[in-house]
């Protein structure tokens, strides 16, 4: 018999559709799901999901965006912690601070933002840098015996 255990789960297994905020909608709020999410509208708030995050050429999120993946044409401003792969468009404006495991960027794209890559990344940035600098000694001159 065989085990299921590493088939890859499908989005009705994780929760559902897709969602979407269309062209021309407005959103203020925060939006926790275990499904995709994909902005072509703008929304003002944080976003949670166990799946992917598109930011459409028209979209815009001001707020803190935590995912799986994300692949962004439009704006973001505000903190993104993206545990797997980021994909900035050549359209993508990005401002804030960034945490991801993977970053692609195509030429175009605009990347202000204070990065934290690697398998760490999903830990928080202060945690990085947590070595205590040791005060400065004075040299002393050698001792001649």
């Amino acid at each position: 018999m065989f085990s299921d255990n590493k088939k890859p789960r499908t989005m009705t297994e994780l929760g559902g559709q897709p969602n979407r905020i269309e062209k021309n909608t407005k959103i203020k709020g925060d939006i926790t799901s275990e499904a995709d999410f994909r902005i072509d509208g703008k929304l003002e708030g944080n976003v949670k999901t166990s799946g992917k995050v598109v930011i459409g050429k028209d979209g815009y999120i001001k707020g803190k965006v935590e995912c799986v993946n994300a692949d962004i044409e439009g704006k973001f401003n505000g903190e993104l912690q993206v545990n797997d792969l980021l994909s900035l468009k050549a359209s993508a404006i990005i401002e804030g601070t960034v945490s991801v495991s993977k970053l692609a960027v195509e030429p175009g794209a605009t990347f202000n933002a204070a990065c934290t890559m690697g398998k760490g990344a999903s830990a928080p940035a202060a945690a990085a840098s947590t070595h205590k600098l040791q005060p400065n000694k004075t040299n002393e001159p050698a001792k001649v015996s």
